[in-house]
């Protein structure tokens, strides 16, 4: 990846220095690169690249201007070592993420009613873009939401969303959304549910969001999504992932549905 990520560097003609930044399992990694960030993705050749590989380009291109997130600049690909590359060069944004170390809210945020009011727009307008990417699958739904929280699975309202919210995704003041990769078709309320679900460990800020996105979640559209979120996040909590969360998980899920996670 380091090697991709310097000839990443050489097509886009621009010098990469600072700090690595890597992505889930290894599979990205960024660094400044002339003012602007760098970001170098990679895959088996024999793979068909999926929605993530260009979902940033498509979000470029679709979303609007009104949905902060850095801007793309330029991309290149190539093939090598039996992988397929990808090298975006988009916006630096000097402020940090509001959470470090992963998705999981360590500390609790502090953030200006205006904020989230910037968050909310983003959302709706985000809800408001058509398109056929698909985030979350009926299918996974069907064959997983019974299983995971022991209750029939319900009936979705889609919409269009992010589709992986989490504070490690966030900066501001001013709000930039960052990782539109997977962007497409989630369920109403599975961002916002996403967002509090990773937040679970900091009770102040979870409070937050529920007042703050209750116009979402405290609907039986919202709150249905909000149970694919709480879903999926039970089935990497299952494989060992965010050991530290997977009991807050499991409560929260019991109080929406008054069942115990089987």
């Amino acid at each position: 990846m380091r090697r991709a990520h310097t000839v990443g560097a050489t097509l886009l003609k621009v010098h990469a220095h600072g700090t690595e930044t890597w992505g889930w399992q290894g599979r990205t990694l960024s660094r400044r690169a002339d003012g602007r960030w760098l970001r170098v993705v990679a895959r088996p050749k024999d793979k068909t690249p999926g929605a993530t590989w260009d979902g940033y380009a498509h979000a470029d291109g679709l979303l609007p201007r009104s949905v902060p997130r850095p801007r793309l600049h330029d991309v290149a690909e190539w093939t090598a070592d039996g992988h397929r590359y990808r090298a975006e060069l988009s916006a630096y944004l000097p402020r940090p993420a509001l959470a470090t170390g992963g998705p999981v809210l360590g500390t609790d945020v502090d953030l200006p009613s205006s904020w989230w009011a910037d968050l909310r727009e983003a959302l709706a307008s985000t809800a408001a873009v058509a398109t056929t990417r698909t985030t979350v699958r009926q299918q996974w739904i069907d064959r997983h939401f019974t299983r995971l929280l022991g209750i029939p699975a319900p009936a979705i309202a889609w919409t269009t969303g992010h589709g992986d919210l989490h504070f490690a995704n966030l900066t501001g003041p001013p709000l930039v959304i960052c990782d539109w990769e997977g962007w497409g078709r989630i369920p109403v309320g599975f961002d916002a549910g996403l967002l509090h679900a990773y937040s679970l460990l900091r009770a102040g800020t979870a409070a937050r969001i529920r007042r703050e996105l209750a116009h979402v979640l405290d609907t039986p559209t919202g709150r249905a999504g909000e149970l694919v979120a709480l879903a999926q996040l039970l089935q990497v909590t299952a494989r060992g992932g965010h050991p530290d969360l997977a009991p807050h998980l499991a409560r929260h899920a019991e109080r929406l549905t008054a069942m115990p996670v089987p």
